[in-house]
């Protein structure tokens, strides 16, 4: 099975692209390949109408809470709410947020869904620092248009499966809290890759399998990236694959997942 790992971005650019890892599922054994960097969102369009069969993990928030969702009164239903964003430019879509927030009492200003809690990810209404509400915004309504599946959001394309990834939740698993990429060259450091270099080492080891049911061939060059988005790309495949290997059972998602809000592909308590 082709699998794809998407490190995603809110604007992409020749210093942050689009970065794409293909890779091989065999049975349990994922094997990473061609790297790809795309430097504009028809790039990303493109892969998401390559004919299948196919499963992409991509690094973005696919939807937003069912409290924001009904609070602001955006149609609840995952498609139509993503339409409704797909209509609004960049600015309107920051202004809808920001208007909210300004309505909202302090600590209650940005919620997070149930696998956003499960996984201690921000919520996917933040426009600042890591601004995933623009990735949100973004990725959305793109990969609605692209006609494929997203398990528990939407049955599109059964050759075509997108499942919302998410690398931080697995490198703390296995390296903690500890720092290991930076965008800006003065902050990197040689302990950001000595921690890819454990990162990698322990995703590589037989011990991986019990978390992940899969063995994982990759090349070490991954680990040269400063900013980490090869790395990041290759735990997306990851995730994309095990989800895959738990087609079965719904790829991995609890019953109590929101069909409003989405789930991050990841073999938590939660999914047991």
């Amino acid at each position: 099975m082709l699998i794809f790992g998407i490190d995603f971005t809110s604007r992409p650019s020749r210093r942050k692209s689009l970065t794409c890892l293909e890779c091989s599922l065999s049975g349990k054994h994922l094997r990473a390949g061609k790297l790809n960097e795309w430097r504009s969102y028809e790039d990303f369009e493109a892969a998401l109408n390559r004919s299948g069969p196919w499963v992409a993990g991509i690094d973005f928030p696919f939807g937003q809470s069912r409290f924001f969702i009904e609070t602001i009164g955006w149609p609840q239903n995952w498609a139509k709410y993503v339409s409704h964003v797909g209509s609004l430019t960049r600015k309107e879509f920051r202004q809808e947020l920001d208007d909210y927030r300004k309505q909202r009492p302090y600590g209650d200003k940005e919620h997070r869904r149930k696998t956003d809690v499960v996984t201690s990810s921000i919520s996917p209404q933040k426009l600042y620092g890591t601004p995933v509400g623009l990735m949100f915004y973004e990725g959305a309504p793109r990969i609605l248009k692209s006609g494929t599946t997203i398990p528990l959001l939407h049955q599109g394309d059964p050759d075509r499966i997108i499942v919302e990834a998410y690398p931080a939740v697995l490198v703390r698993q296995l390296i903690g809290r500890c720092s290991y990429k930076n965008d800006t060259k003065a902050k990197q450091t040689r302990q950001q890759y000595q921690a890819r270099a454990d990162l990698l080492k322990l995703i590589k080891d037989k011990e991986f399998k019990k978390t992940y049911g899969i063995t994982v061939e990759a090349s070490e060059t991954l680990i040269e990236d400063p900013g980490a988005d090869t790395l990041d790309a290759l735990i997306c495949a990851i995730q994309a694959a095990w989800a895959y290997t738990q087609n079965g059972n719904n790829f991995g998602i609890p019953k109590s997942a929101d069909p409003i809000e989405g789930w991050i592909s990841h073999p938590t308590p939660a999914t047991a």
